[in-house]
């Protein structure tokens, strides 16, 4: 391969099933590269049709639609070489219906796909419900260079994968016939460590094969998942030559004859939320992230998962309860961060067990913000509701059955709101309490997105700390931070009073939930069994519990949503310690 091949890379946010709106972004990104000089340009996975695009597959007119606008691409491409992700038919008659793919758009050229070989069916993907493996790849005469194309999960290795050996290895398909470099369309999501870890396998397969990686990954919320984007460029003697900004959706160019320069980072100029400004990528990428970077890398996450989760669903207000307490605060963080705060709205809904300093800590929170925080009391309601309800319950002592209903006077109050003014409803809780069942169905669960529902207690107060720390003044009030989490549902409620430390019961969720340990796996790790048996119990019994609550953003090795599918009706124990 010549020393002259300029790679653009296109790190864009598309949405899934606008295949006219994501084809004007390929072309914006593409146009922009090629002013530049770029001979290759480079997308994500799937770019054309957005990821994933799940059983809308299967509809009529979707693949179709797709291939119809790849058409239109194919003319309006200029000098350079375009590599855009798309869905193909399977014509051979057999496997699964469709190809993931990607194809290759030269001016006055035939077009070409490269079909994906390795189909990952872990976690949140389910890639061979819908696409068959393609054939062995072979390299490509793209704008003059011989190079190797790939597809996501075609360049990952067994020893970065949870699930293990594929049968085949599609880099060294491609290297052994003679690719001078693997270009690599990506849809790869975020978690948290997921970049460097990502990083680190580009940067080991390149310096393996002694051959330079160009890999373009999707940046944006779609749904449940987020994608960090980070795309990023790899000598051949394994050193990241580059890495794009995080969350941000833009365009960059490699010049493979100049390694040593500094490159640029330039956001789309339409790109919503983003500084237009040109951002110089360091050279070469440091090796080592702190903690402090991936708190903001997560902070990042979850602001771009609700801002795209509103944006393409249509919504552009939101609606969530300020308790005074740590998770509906770094709720709000989150939300003013996204939508700004003229667009998010705060309710305090304070009960006759309602403490002063939590309405306190909820005005200051919202001051420090700048949003509007309205004040609906429950109590009354609350009254109301009970002398409704006791003639049916004569007889009977007040229990959780109250408790319970305050929650759900307020779900009531804020879906209210939501309803009156379009505002889409943010639920607050958090992984841990969503785990053991810690939270009222139809109640503090209302709503039409989770943010933290994939963050345990313990990374929330981690969170909130960085907000404050980031922010340079205090957003979250102190008060908020340290005093003991409560309900405040009953007379001195605290969530001790129900659950273990959350420093124990988030440990054991995470080996129980992501490690998938039982009883006595995690017992071994030092853990009470009896404490153990409890958590797994409540983990089990509120499955149907999850089963209603809504989507939730994605960011550990496993959240509950559609990684991770569990029956309702079941009778599994787990094996007792020996």
């Amino acid at each position: 391969m010549g020393v002259l091949v300029k790679i653009g890379i296109a790190q864009i946010n598309t949405t899934v099933g606008d295949f006219a709106g994501n084809a004007e972004k390929i072309l914006q990104a593409t146009r922009d590269l090629e002013s530049r000089g770029a001979e290759v340009v480079l997308t994500p996975e799937l770019s054309l049709t957005g990821y994933p695009p799940q059983d809308l597959l299967f509809k009529s007119d979707f693949v179709p639609g797709n291939l119809d606008m790849l058409e239109v691409l194919h003319k309006e491409v200029g000098k350079a070489a375009l590599l855009v992700g798309c869905v193909e038919r399977n014509a051979t008659g057999k496997g699964r219906p469709f190809f993931n793919a990607a194809a290759v758009l030269e001016k006055d050229k035939p077009l070409r796909k490269v079909c994906k070989s390795l189909l990952p069916t872990y976690d949140v993907f389910d890639e061979a419900r819908y696409f068959e493996p393609g054939p062995k790849p072979m390299p490509l005469e793209i704008a003059g260079h011989r190079l190797g194309v790939a597809i996501c999960e075609d360049i990952w290795t067994p020893e970065f994968l949870p699930a293990g050996r594929y049968p085949r290895d599609p880099v060294h398909d491609l290297v052994a016939a003679g690719a001078g470099a693997i270009l690599t369309l990506s849809a790869s999501p975020f978690q948290m460590g997921k970049p460097a870890l990502r990083r680190e396998m580009i940067r080991r397969q390149a310096g393996r094969h002694r051959v330079p990686f160009f890999y373009c990954n999707a940046v944006g919320g779609n749904d449940q998942l987020v994608f960090d984007g980070s795309s990023l460029a790899v000598t051949a003697d394994g050193v990241v030559w580059v890495q794009a900004p995080g969350f941000s959706e833009g365009v960059f160019l490699l010049d493979i004859g100049d390694m040593n320069h500094a490159v640029e980072f330039t956001p789309l100029r339409d790109a919503p939320g983003v500084s237009q400004r040109r951002v110089s990528i360091l050279n070469p990428w440091p090796t080592e992230t702190s903690p402090r970077d991936d708190l903001a890398d997560l902070r990042d996450a979850l602001v771009l998962g609700l801002k795209d989760y509103m944006g393409k669903c249509g919504f552009r207000t939101a609606v969530l309860g300020l308790s005074g307490g740590i998770d509906s605060a770094v709720t709000a963080c989150i939300a003013v961060q996204a939508l700004g705060a003229d667009n998010v709205l705060g309710v305090a809904m304070p009960s006759e067990f309602s403490s002063a300093h939590s309405i306190e800590d909820a005005i200051e929170l919202a001051k420090n913000l700048g949003m509007e925080c309205l004040q609906i009391p429950i109590k009354k309601s609350f009254e109301a509701f009970k002398d409704q309800m006791a003639p049916a319950f004569s007889g009977r002592v007040a229990d959780l059955t109250e408790e319970n209903m305050q929650a759900r006077l307020r779900g009531l109050t804020l879906m209210a709101l939501s309803n009156k003014f379009g505002h889409l409803l943010l639920t607050t809780g958090n992984k841990s309490e969503l785990a053991v069942g810690y939270c009222t169905l139809y109640g503090d669960m209302c709503g039409g997105l989770a943010v933290l529902s994939d963050l345990p207690k313990t990374m929330v107060y981690k969170l909130a700390d960085f907000l404050n720390q980031d922010a340079r003044h205090p957003l979250i009030p102190e008060r908020t931070i340290t005093k003991p989490p409560s309900a405040e549902l009953r007379p001195d409620q605290t969530d001790q009073d129900t659950l273990p430390p959350y420093e124990i019961l988030d440990e054991i969720l995470r080996l129980h939930v992501e490690e998938n340990l039982g009883l006595a796996g995690i017992v071994q790790n030092g853990f009470d069994a009896e404490t153990v048996g409890w958590v797994i119990r409540q983990v089990d019994r509120n499955e149907y519990k999850r089963g209603q609550a809504a989507p939730g953003l994605k960011v550990t090795g496993r959240a509950f949503g559609i990684g991770r599918r569990m029956p309702l009706a079941q009778k599994f124990l787990p094996s007792p310690v020996r």
